[in-house]
């Protein structure tokens, strides 16, 4: 395998003769997509402006880095995400597995070493012999087949490319980033280890979580809040205040506290199924805080993204019980995402409607959250491969979950459209009654899964 890097300004290289694929992009969406394609024997261009032309959000030049959190969510099949994951492994997607061996403590959930996980996917991807990863920006929508996986932070003249070509303005919403402090600087005299309801303990029996927890009792909190609420943000940009609307899954701390004074103690604050042990008692609030590295020297606040300038986040976050001499690692931002209006524009297949050449995967196309968005590379690869051989394109089956996100972000309401994560509100209803959420969620598995074994041997080789 080559890498190609050239000049910053370089143009967007000519494309070799055909069968070939270009992908720009190499986030999880795109170095998914750039696998899928290669290992059906199509030779894939996979273009990553990184490091020649940065972003707000990355920090390194590795392919599949992480800004957001280090957490893909649970990994319960009887919860959606991890039934999401639990059929992408079915599906062999490359991106799970190296999340699967770059595992980091994280209770029930699949959370990984960060620069871990970047740096094998970038091992793996230019180890490919029919990868060609090329440095360069790509300015405007390339000829031929292509999958545009550029990400929620697709640079401007690329966006306006697509703005162009679509005849459709592109949406946008807000996300943030949380906090990183390092392990030492915390103080455990007040903080526990210790994960909801007992939940993720070590092998041993010990009592130690994979969890941190900060407890607050009603006088901390409401300090701690009305210091947040008071606390200076970074300011929008020009562009920005035209329409300042934040993303609901993924808001910034402060901007939920706004909602109410209790915001927070009932969101991520919320203190069930954990007992403080200087205290036996249930805190008031608790904010947590998630292993980030394999090392285990790294923590991010969990739920903690935040738009507030950095002196203030350390000012602000050092009122956190066990966090007064906290020492950050990174702070928390905030950065505009880009995707696009997909009902209106793709396909069940994730290819534009106006040009079946062209396919759109992950956040872009309206997939959110880490797995949403290899579940779109991974599509949208098989597909791309499958037109160069002139095969039927494939649509899993909406009883599947990666069947129910393609059916949605495909199928909504285009004047009311969102990007989405899985939930088992996408899925057909089931036949039978359940009694509970994790036996409804139980019985979402088992039946997604059955379909995909079906489903997948109705069209093997996928």
């Amino acid at each position: 395998m080559t890498e190609a890097v050239p000049s910053k300004t370089a143009p967007l290289s000519p494309a070799p003769p055909s069968p070939l694929v270009t992908i720009v992009g190499g986030g999880l969406a795109g170095s998914e997509a750039a696998w899928q394609v290669a290992c059906r024997d199509i030779p894939v261009r996979l273009y990553e402006m990184r490091p020649h032309t940065s972003t707000p959000a990355h920090t390194g030049s590795d392919l599949a880095e992480l800004v957001c959190s280090n957490s893909l969510g649970s990994d319960l099949a009887d919860r959606a995400p991890g039934l999401l994951k639990a059929e992408l492994r079915r599906l062999g997607s490359l991106l799970i597995a190296v999340a699967d061996a770059q595992r980091v403590p994280a209770g029930s959930a699949l959370a990984v070493d960060r620069e871990g996980f970047a740096a094998e996917v970038t091992r793996r991807i230019t180890a490919h012999p029919r990868i060609t990863l090329i440095r360069e920006e790509v300015t405007a929508l390339p000829e031929g087949l292509a999958i545009i996986a550029s990400g929620p932070l697709t640079a401007d003249r690329l966006a306006e490319a697509i703005r162009e070509h679509t005849g459709s303005a592109a949406l946008a919403f807000y996300d943030a980033i949380a906090p990183i402090v390092e392990v030492d600087s915390i103080n455990f005299d007040i903080a526990f280890r210790a994960s909801r309801y007992g939940r993720g303990e070590a092998d041993d029996g010990a009592e130690e979580g994979d969890y941190i927890n900060c407890p607050m009792n009603e006088e901390e909190y409401n300090r701690f809040v009305a210091a947040l609420l008071g606390a200076d943000r970074i300011p929008l940009r020009d562009f920005e205040l035209v329409d300042p609307h934040f993303f609901e899954a993924c808001l910034p701390v402060e901007v939920l506290a706004a909602r109410g004074p209790q915001a927070l103690a009932f969101g991520p604050l919320r203190p069930i199924g954990l007992r403080d042990p200087r205290t036996g008692q249930r805190p008031y609030a608790v904010v947590q805080l998630r292993q980030d590295n394999a090392a285990g020297t790294l923590y991010n606040l969990v739920g903690f993204q935040t738009n507030l300038k950095y002196g203030e986040q350390e000012r602000v976050l050092r009122l956190i019980p066990g966090l007064e001499n906290a020492r950050f690692v990174r702070y928390g931002s905030m950065h505009r995402n880009t995707y696009l209006n997909a009902p209106a524009l793709l396909a069940l297949t994730l290819q534009m409607r106006a040009r079946p050449d062209l396919f759109f995967a992950g956040q872009i196309a309206g997939l959110e959250g880490y797995a949403g968005n290899i579940a779109g590379g991974w599509l949208a690869g098989v597909n791309a491969a499958r037109l160069t051989r002139g095969l039927p394109l494939l649509t899993p089956p909406p009883e599947t979950m990666i069947g129910a996100l393609m059916h949605y972000i495909t199928r909504a309401d285009p004047t009311t459209f969102q990007p989405m994560k899985a939930n088992f509100g996408l899925m057909p209803p089931l036949d039978t009654r359940t009694r509970g959420k994790r036996a409804r969620g139980a019985a979402y598995a088992k039946r997604a899964l059955t379909s995909l074994e079906r489903w997948s041997a109705e069209h093997a080789p996928l």
